[in-house]
Protein backbone atom coordinates (compact mmCIF):
# COMPACT_ATOMS: atom_id res chain seq x y z
CA UNK A 1 0.00 0.00 0.00
CA UNK A 2 1.13 3.46 -0.85
CA UNK A 3 0.46 5.75 2.55
CA UNK A 4 2.39 8.74 1.61
CA UNK A 5 1.79 11.66 -0.69
CA UNK A 6 4.31 14.42 -1.60
CA UNK A 7 2.82 17.84 -2.19
CA UNK A 8 5.58 20.13 -3.98
CA UNK A 9 4.86 23.79 -2.66
CA UNK A 10 7.13 26.27 -2.85
CA UNK A 11 6.26 27.96 -6.61
CA UNK A 12 5.72 31.77 -6.45
CA UNK A 13 2.43 31.55 -8.52
CA UNK A 14 3.42 34.42 -10.43
CA UNK A 15 0.47 33.98 -12.78
CA UNK A 16 -1.55 35.01 -9.85
CA UNK A 17 -0.19 38.03 -8.96
CA UNK A 18 -0.67 40.71 -7.09
CA UNK A 19 -3.09 37.67 -5.28
CA UNK A 20 0.09 35.71 -4.33
CA UNK A 21 2.44 38.04 -3.36
CA UNK A 22 1.44 37.27 0.43
CA UNK A 23 -0.75 34.24 0.03
CA UNK A 24 0.36 30.79 -1.20
CA UNK A 25 -1.25 29.97 -4.57
CA UNK A 26 -1.75 26.26 -3.02
CA UNK A 27 -4.33 28.25 -0.77
CA UNK A 28 -6.39 29.77 -3.22
CA UNK A 29 -10.29 29.04 -2.57
CA UNK A 30 -11.72 27.24 -5.12
CA UNK A 31 -15.58 27.68 -3.57
CA UNK A 32 -14.66 27.75 0.28
CA UNK A 33 -11.85 24.92 0.64
CA UNK A 34 -8.14 25.94 -0.59
CA UNK A 35 -6.63 23.97 -3.45
CA UNK A 36 -4.35 21.60 -1.37
CA UNK A 37 -7.13 21.01 0.68
CA UNK A 38 -8.59 19.09 -2.48
CA UNK A 39 -5.40 17.16 -3.13
CA UNK A 40 -5.18 16.01 0.32
CA UNK A 41 -8.70 14.72 0.07
CA UNK A 42 -7.79 12.77 -2.81
CA UNK A 43 -4.78 11.18 -1.84
CA UNK A 44 -6.87 10.47 1.49
CA UNK A 45 -9.35 8.94 -0.96
CA UNK A 46 -6.56 6.73 -2.14
CA UNK A 47 -5.37 5.28 1.37
CA UNK A 48 -2.54 7.73 1.86
CA UNK A 49 -2.61 9.03 5.75
CA UNK A 50 1.15 10.69 6.08
CA UNK A 51 0.96 14.13 4.06
CA UNK A 52 4.53 15.85 3.00
CA UNK A 53 4.63 18.95 1.64
CA UNK A 54 7.75 20.69 0.21
CA UNK A 55 7.26 24.21 1.25
CA UNK A 56 8.96 27.68 0.29
CA UNK A 57 9.40 31.00 1.92
CA UNK A 58 5.65 32.35 2.89
CA UNK A 59 4.28 29.52 3.12
CA UNK A 60 3.13 29.29 6.48
CA UNK A 61 -0.65 29.53 5.69
CA UNK A 62 -0.71 26.33 4.59
CA UNK A 63 1.02 24.65 8.04
CA UNK A 64 -1.81 26.70 9.61
CA UNK A 65 -4.64 25.35 7.40
CA UNK A 66 -3.91 21.66 8.47
CA UNK A 67 -3.94 23.03 12.16
CA UNK A 68 -6.12 23.45 14.41
CA UNK A 69 -7.44 27.12 15.39
CA UNK A 70 -8.48 27.17 19.29
CA UNK A 71 -9.40 30.62 18.81
CA UNK A 72 -11.48 30.38 16.03
CA UNK A 73 -12.92 27.10 17.13
CA UNK A 74 -13.33 28.59 20.46
CA UNK A 75 -15.59 31.40 19.13
CA UNK A 76 -17.67 29.48 16.69
CA UNK A 77 -18.30 26.44 19.32
CA UNK A 78 -22.00 25.78 19.21
CA UNK A 79 -22.90 28.18 16.22
CA UNK A 80 -23.97 27.44 12.95
CA UNK A 81 -20.37 27.85 11.69
CA UNK A 82 -18.52 25.05 13.74
CA UNK A 83 -19.94 22.30 10.77
CA UNK A 84 -18.15 24.07 7.93
CA UNK A 85 -14.95 23.45 9.79
CA UNK A 86 -15.94 19.53 9.75
CA UNK A 87 -13.72 18.37 6.35
CA UNK A 88 -10.92 20.14 7.82
CA UNK A 89 -10.90 18.53 11.54
CA UNK A 90 -11.88 15.43 9.50
CA UNK A 91 -8.33 15.39 7.26
CA UNK A 92 -5.99 16.53 10.65
CA UNK A 93 -7.45 13.83 12.59
CA UNK A 94 -6.91 11.16 9.68
CA UNK A 95 -3.19 12.62 8.40
CA UNK A 96 0.08 13.37 9.59
CA UNK A 97 1.03 16.75 7.99
CA UNK A 98 5.17 17.30 7.78
CA UNK A 99 7.56 19.70 5.81
CA UNK A 100 10.55 20.43 4.95
CA UNK A 101 11.65 24.03 2.91
CA UNK A 102 13.01 24.00 -1.46
CA UNK A 103 15.36 26.71 0.02
CA UNK A 104 16.11 27.14 -4.29
CA UNK A 105 13.86 27.26 -7.40
CA UNK A 106 15.47 24.66 -8.98
CA UNK A 107 12.51 22.62 -11.13
CA UNK A 108 10.06 20.12 -10.15
CA UNK A 109 12.39 17.28 -9.69
CA UNK A 110 14.39 19.32 -7.08
CA UNK A 111 11.14 19.65 -5.17
CA UNK A 112 10.85 16.07 -4.84
CA UNK A 113 14.33 15.40 -4.33
CA UNK A 114 14.01 18.18 -1.13
CA UNK A 115 11.13 15.66 0.27
CA UNK A 116 12.98 12.67 -0.10
CA UNK A 117 13.89 13.05 3.51
CA UNK A 118 10.15 12.95 4.44
CA UNK A 119 9.43 10.60 2.62
CA UNK A 120 11.97 7.59 2.70
CA UNK A 121 12.55 4.25 0.93
CA UNK A 122 9.09 4.03 0.14
CA UNK A 123 6.46 4.10 -3.10
CA UNK A 124 4.98 7.60 -2.84
CA UNK A 125 2.32 9.82 -4.63
CA UNK A 126 2.93 13.44 -6.01
CA UNK A 127 0.06 16.02 -6.37
CA UNK A 128 0.45 19.12 -7.96
CA UNK A 129 -2.48 21.17 -6.37
CA UNK A 130 -3.14 23.63 -8.89
CA UNK A 131 -4.25 20.75 -11.02
CA UNK A 132 -7.18 20.36 -9.36
CA UNK A 133 -8.94 16.92 -10.61
CA UNK A 134 -12.31 14.97 -10.01
CA UNK A 135 -13.06 11.48 -10.81
CA UNK A 136 -16.37 12.34 -12.19
CA UNK A 137 -17.97 9.21 -10.58
CA UNK A 138 -14.87 6.56 -11.63
CA UNK A 139 -12.89 7.27 -8.20
CA UNK A 140 -10.40 9.80 -7.70
CA UNK A 141 -7.09 10.03 -9.93
CA UNK A 142 -4.91 8.75 -7.51
CA UNK A 143 -7.37 6.07 -6.19
CA UNK A 144 -7.39 4.92 -10.26
CA UNK A 145 -3.42 5.48 -10.30
CA UNK A 146 -3.10 3.09 -6.93
CA UNK A 147 -4.79 0.32 -8.25
CA UNK A 148 -2.57 0.71 -11.58
CA UNK A 149 0.45 0.33 -9.19
CA UNK A 150 -0.58 -2.60 -7.45
CA UNK A 151 -0.85 -4.40 -10.77
CA UNK A 152 2.68 -3.08 -12.20
CA UNK A 153 4.44 -2.37 -9.24
CA UNK A 154 6.55 0.88 -11.25
CA UNK A 155 6.15 4.72 -11.68
CA UNK A 156 3.00 6.25 -12.89
CA UNK A 157 2.32 9.15 -13.99
CA UNK A 158 -1.41 10.54 -15.13
CA UNK A 159 -1.45 11.86 -18.80
CA UNK A 160 -4.25 13.67 -20.77
CA UNK A 161 -5.19 14.57 -24.19
CA UNK A 162 -3.92 18.21 -25.04
CA UNK A 163 -4.31 20.59 -28.43
CA UNK A 164 -1.32 20.11 -29.96
CA UNK A 165 -0.43 23.72 -29.80
CA UNK A 166 -0.24 23.54 -26.33
CA UNK A 167 2.35 20.73 -25.84
CA UNK A 168 5.09 23.60 -24.93
CA UNK A 169 3.13 23.93 -21.64
CA UNK A 170 3.80 20.49 -20.48
CA UNK A 171 6.18 17.24 -20.20
CA UNK A 172 4.52 14.76 -23.50
CA UNK A 173 5.26 11.07 -23.58
CA UNK A 174 5.38 8.74 -26.58
CA UNK A 175 4.57 5.18 -25.84
CA UNK A 176 3.13 1.76 -27.02
CA UNK A 177 -0.40 1.41 -25.61
CA UNK A 178 0.05 -2.16 -23.69
CA UNK A 179 -4.30 -1.73 -22.21
CA UNK A 180 -6.95 0.73 -22.79
CA UNK A 181 -5.39 3.93 -21.70
CA UNK A 182 -2.46 2.47 -20.57
CA UNK A 183 0.86 3.25 -22.05
CA UNK A 184 4.45 1.92 -21.87
CA UNK A 185 6.55 4.74 -21.93
CA UNK A 186 9.36 4.85 -24.55
CA UNK A 187 9.72 8.43 -24.79
CA UNK A 188 9.01 11.99 -22.65
CA UNK A 189 10.17 15.50 -23.97
CA UNK A 190 9.35 18.80 -21.33
CA UNK A 191 7.80 21.42 -22.76
CA UNK A 192 8.78 20.74 -26.92
CA UNK A 193 7.51 22.78 -29.30
CA UNK A 194 4.36 21.72 -31.13
CA UNK A 195 6.44 20.63 -33.95
CA UNK A 196 8.54 18.71 -32.14
CA UNK A 197 6.35 16.78 -29.87
CA UNK A 198 6.30 13.07 -29.96
CA UNK A 199 2.31 13.00 -29.51
CA UNK A 200 -0.05 15.16 -27.67
CA UNK A 201 -0.17 13.16 -24.50
CA UNK A 202 0.67 15.37 -21.70
CA UNK A 203 1.78 14.73 -18.22
CA UNK A 204 -0.47 16.29 -15.41
CA UNK A 205 0.14 16.96 -11.85
CA UNK A 206 -0.52 12.87 -10.79
CA UNK A 207 2.46 10.97 -10.00
CA UNK A 208 3.44 7.37 -8.55
CA UNK A 209 7.11 7.05 -7.80
CA UNK A 210 9.10 4.30 -7.00
CA UNK A 211 11.91 5.69 -4.06
CA UNK A 212 14.89 4.83 -6.73
CA UNK A 213 14.01 8.15 -8.73
CA UNK A 214 15.55 9.90 -5.83
CA UNK A 215 19.08 8.80 -6.95
CA UNK A 216 18.53 9.45 -10.20
CA UNK A 217 17.40 12.01 -10.01
CA UNK A 218 20.32 12.90 -8.05
CA UNK A 219 22.28 12.47 -11.35
CA UNK A 220 20.16 14.27 -13.95
CA UNK A 221 21.32 17.38 -15.71
CA UNK A 222 19.36 20.70 -15.42
CA UNK A 223 17.39 20.38 -18.34
CA UNK A 224 14.56 22.97 -20.02
CA UNK A 225 15.02 26.34 -18.17
CA UNK A 226 18.02 25.25 -16.60
CA UNK A 227 15.78 23.33 -14.02
CA UNK A 228 15.91 19.79 -12.84
CA UNK A 229 13.09 18.12 -14.48
CA UNK A 230 11.33 14.98 -13.58
CA UNK A 231 10.38 13.96 -16.80
CA UNK A 232 14.20 13.98 -17.52
CA UNK A 233 14.30 11.30 -14.50
CA UNK A 234 11.44 9.39 -15.61
CA UNK A 235 12.75 9.06 -19.39
CA UNK A 236 15.94 7.58 -17.62
CA UNK A 237 14.04 5.12 -15.48
CA UNK A 238 11.83 4.57 -18.70
CA UNK A 239 14.78 3.11 -20.55
CA UNK A 240 16.26 1.09 -17.34
CA UNK A 241 12.80 -0.34 -16.53
CA UNK A 242 9.65 0.34 -17.02
CA UNK A 243 7.23 3.83 -16.68
CA UNK A 244 3.07 3.48 -17.07
CA UNK A 245 1.45 6.50 -18.53
CA UNK A 246 -2.38 6.35 -17.84
CA UNK A 247 -5.05 8.26 -19.29
CA UNK A 248 -7.46 8.91 -16.43
CA UNK A 249 -10.90 9.21 -16.32
CA UNK A 250 -12.56 12.37 -14.99
CA UNK A 251 -11.95 16.23 -15.34
CA UNK A 252 -8.71 17.96 -14.48
CA UNK A 253 -8.26 22.09 -14.39
CA UNK A 254 -5.45 24.32 -14.38
CA UNK A 255 -6.22 26.18 -11.73
CA UNK A 256 -2.32 27.88 -12.10
CA UNK A 257 -4.01 30.02 -14.87
CA UNK A 258 -6.59 32.33 -14.35
CA UNK A 259 -8.96 30.38 -17.17
CA UNK A 260 -8.78 26.96 -15.39
CA UNK A 261 -9.23 28.30 -12.01
CA UNK A 262 -12.50 30.14 -13.22
CA UNK A 263 -13.55 26.88 -15.21
CA UNK A 264 -12.73 24.96 -11.66
CA UNK A 265 -15.06 27.32 -9.85
CA UNK A 266 -17.74 27.33 -11.86
CA UNK A 267 -17.61 23.32 -12.35
CA UNK A 268 -17.29 22.89 -8.65
CA UNK A 269 -20.35 25.36 -8.04
CA UNK A 270 -22.59 23.60 -10.34
CA UNK A 271 -21.54 20.05 -9.04
CA UNK A 272 -22.36 21.79 -5.85
CA UNK A 273 -25.77 22.82 -6.62
CA UNK A 274 -26.47 19.44 -8.16
CA UNK A 275 -25.51 16.95 -5.16
CA UNK A 276 -28.75 18.37 -2.97
CA UNK A 277 -30.75 17.20 -5.90
CA UNK A 278 -29.27 14.03 -6.38
CA UNK A 279 -30.10 13.31 -2.52
CA UNK A 280 -33.25 13.98 -2.95
CA UNK A 281 -33.89 11.59 -5.59
CA UNK A 282 -32.29 9.06 -3.51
Amino acid sequence: MIKKCLFPAAGYGTRFLPATKAMPKEMLPVLTRPLIEYGVEEAVQAGMTTMAIVTGRGKRAIEDHFDISYELEHQIKGTSKEPLLNSIRSLINKCTFSYTRQVEMKGLGHAILTGETLIGDEAFAVVLADDLCDGNGNGGVLTQMVKLYEKYQCCIVAIEEVPKEDTNKYGVIAGNEIDDGIFMVTDMVEKPDPKDAPSNLAIIGRYILTPDIFDIIRETKPGKGGEIQITDALLTQAKKGMVIAYKFKGERFDCGSVDGFVEATNYFYAKSKEEPKTAKKK
